[in-house]
């Protein structure tokens, strides 16, 4: 299968090697490049969430016939509705996609083949996108390495993502924000590095992120304030029973999603 990557950074690049290692011809292509797509039977778009659109506009006429493109982009809402226009093309199929796998570092020098291995890749097709397609892309994703292929719309993606993603990333900027922070050396074990681990993410990419899916992280936001007003105001109140309560409550939602 021919794969033409559009991005080299380090989700483009790893799809590129991935693809490689499963025995696909890949060549992935850079911003400002010549992306040369016309004898590509698959195109990955993985390029910032603002140049999504411009990237499918500037390719969709040079498409082979039976091509399908996938963007990579990690909220789904506003490419879903952007490229409706799409829906019916007799050239090519878009579907939105989104792999669940990442670093903390970034670009092609930290891309690898292996970074998708054992990962769920997030699939967000049209309705009127054919079971023909998909299986094809459930079939290539196996094969770069990924464990499980979940299907979607954009509302119930971008909502999950503002959970299980982007309020991680947000928690912990705040947290390594602390005025202690840098004065953590023989104080600090497991828990501070797991607090810290995402507490340094793109501020270009991820300011993009937030604010084009704030409609779905403000309210994911919003209650986990609540959830730290809670215990503050124990804390100030001296409640041993309230604190304990709310403890409590969270070993029982770990336990729920744990088992």
């Amino acid at each position: 299968m021919k794969i033409a990557v559009i991005g080299r950074g380090l989700i483009g690049g790893s799809l590129a090697k991935a693809a490689l290692r499963a025995g696909h011809e890949a060549v992935a292509f850079d911003k400002g490049d010549d992306f040369k797509v016309e004898e590509a039977d698959i195109v990955f778009v993985a390029v910032p969430p603002s140049a999504v659109v411009g990237v499918v506009d500037s390719i969709a006429c040079r498409l082979r016939e039976g091509a399908i493109v996938v963007d990579m982009t990690g909220v789904k809402g506003f490419v879903y509705e952007a490229l409706k226009k799409y829906v019916f093309s007799k050239r090519f199929t878009f579907v939105g996609g989104h792999p669940m796998a990442g670093k903390e570092v970034s670009g092609w020098a930290n891309s690898s083949p292996d970074l998708f291995d054992g990962a769920s890749m997030i699939l967000v097709p049209y309705p009127s996108c054919g079971r023909l397609v998909l299986d094809r892309l459930e079939k290539l994703f196996r094969e770069l390495g990924f464990a499980r292929t979940v299907f979607t719309d954009p509302e119930h993606h971008d909502e999950m993502i503002a959970f299980t993603s982007q309020l991680c990333h947000l928690v912990s900027s705040a947290y390594v924000r602390d005025e202690l922070s840098s004065g953590h050396s023989g104080y600090s074990a497991g828990s501070f590095r797991d607090m810290v681990r995402v507490g340094a993410p793109d501020p270009d990419i991820w300011t993009e992120l937030f604010m084009l899916n704030r409609d779905a992280l403000k309210p994911v936001l919003a209650r986990y304030i609540g959830r730290l007003e809670d215990f503050l105001e124990a804390l100030e109140a001296g409640d041993s029973a309230r604190l304990h309560r709310a403890l409590e409550q969270g070993v029982i939602a770990k336990g729920k999603i744990c088992s």
